[in-house]
């Protein structure tokens, strides 16, 4: 997994009216747990946005008035309507503990059922995990490159060391649907001759029916004989 570093500042006093001063200021209040004692400290909004608003996972090495620690982000408070970040709770890690979660799902390949004009579906962009911190990946890395029309990956056929999946073992995760106008493998390349093949035929069609309603043109001796 990722790493990334971030400074923080002891909190002086906790509470609503402390939190909304820190806000004022361009600081966010943050708390980290999980090793015996919390510690409340704010962070600049606009460090704690580069790593909350990145589609990566990050391991965060933690630096608060020089107590050193490394967290995950666990817990994150949004304002309801301007999105800003309102409080951040970090786990603090321990190597020989377990940790739930969520790692985006990436996808790498070229699918076949997508190329024959399948439909990619990706139901799952994360997926719920528990493992040790030195387990996790920094994402979950799923082939399509064999995915053809109808087929599907589920949780119980993603298989990485270390690593239970929490999502239901049978649910799918990414999968390509027929689409209208899509076929599937040797259909493709049969039903293009055919539609040569019938094209051939009605052009065919149409030249002996040509031929056969045009009167063929009178030299002039016929026409003398004929109008005699």
């Amino acid at each position: 997994m990722k790493t990334v570093q971030l400074s923080g500042s002891l909190r002086a006093n906790v509470g609503k009216k402390d939190a909304s001063s820190l806000r004022s200021a361009g600081l966010v209040p943050c708390v980290l747990y999980g090793q015996g004692q919390q510690t409340h400290f704010s962070v600049k909004q606009v460090a704690i946005e580069k790593i909350v608003y990145s589609p990566d996972v990050y391991q965060v090495e933690l630096n608060i008035d020089g107590k050193t620690a490394v967290g995950i982000i666990q817990e994150l408070q949004q304002h309801p309507t301007k999105d800003t970040i309102q409080h951040v709770d970090f786990l603090e890690l321990n190597e020989t503990k377990s940790i739930r979660i969520k790692l985006p799902v990436r996808l790498v390949g070229s699918s076949p059922g997508v190329m024959a004009g399948g439909k990619l579906m990706l139901v799952f962009r994360n997926l719920q995990c528990v493992g040790l911190s030195k387990d996790l990946p920094e994402a979950i890395i799923l082939d399509i490159s064999t995915l053809n029309i109808g087929g599907a990956i589920r949780v119980n056929t993603i298989n990485i060391p270390g690593i239970t999946f929490l999502d239901p073992a049978n649910a799918v995760v990414v999968s390509v649907k027929m689409a209208r106008g899509a076929v599937k493998g040797e259909e493709a390349e049969g039903e293009i001759e055919e539609e040569v093949a019938v094209e051939e035929e009605v052009s065919e069609t149409a030249e002996n029916t040509e031929n056969s309603t045009t009167s063929p043109e009178l030299s002039e001796e016929e026409a003398t004989s004929e109008e005699a």
